[in-house]
């Protein structure tokens, strides 16, 4: 009985509404804390993952088997691959796509994968202005790939520990 009579009082005087009041005023008066974005960046945590690579062996050659394990695991069935044999019995990728509208950037892509091939980069600026630069082909991939390389090797031999 004590308990609902409480409650009423409670209610009845705003007692929540003032504790609310209490709280805005006790912050409205605080320094603020802004970023300007551009010149300034804010920290991103070591794990962080953003756009997506493709990586190459050190003598050029892609490292995707086209094993379409990234396929599989994507719970966002984003990504799209195609493969075929080549000459010397190996099988490489034909097609390799991601759509970054449908991505939840979760990395499970790039925990499946055997051979270290996908990535998810620290990059996280980038933008699309037409249509359809959202899909990521292979092209693309591996242009990132070996524009970011050094970073992205750097960033695996800090995590090995993780791995």
């Amino acid at each position: 009985m004590t308990d609902r009579l409480k409650r009423f009082l409670e209610s009845l005087l705003l007692l929540e509404l003032f504790r609310g009041l209490w709280l805005t005023g006790k912050y409205f008066f605080k320094k603020k804390i802004t970023v300007q974005f551009p010149e300034e960046k804010t920290p991103t945590s070591p794990r962080f993952r953003g756009l997506h690579a493709l990586r190459r062996y050190s003598n050029g050659e892609e490292r995707c088997i086209a094993c379409k394990l990234c396929e599989v695991v994507c719970p966002a069935l984003a990504i799209t691959i195609e493969s075929a044999p080549r000459t010397d019995g190996t099988r490489r990728t034909t097609k390799y796509e991601i759509d970054l509208f449908k991505c939840i950037y979760c990395g499970f892509c790039e925990e499946s994968c055997p051979v270290d091939s996908i990535v998810e980069t620290s990059e996280m600026h980038y933008h699309f202005e037409k249509r359809g630069e959202e899909i990521m082909t292979k092209e693309k991939l591996l242009a990132i790939g070996d524009k970011y390389e050094s970073k992205i090797a750097a960033a695996r031999a800090a995590d090995a520990f993780y791995r």
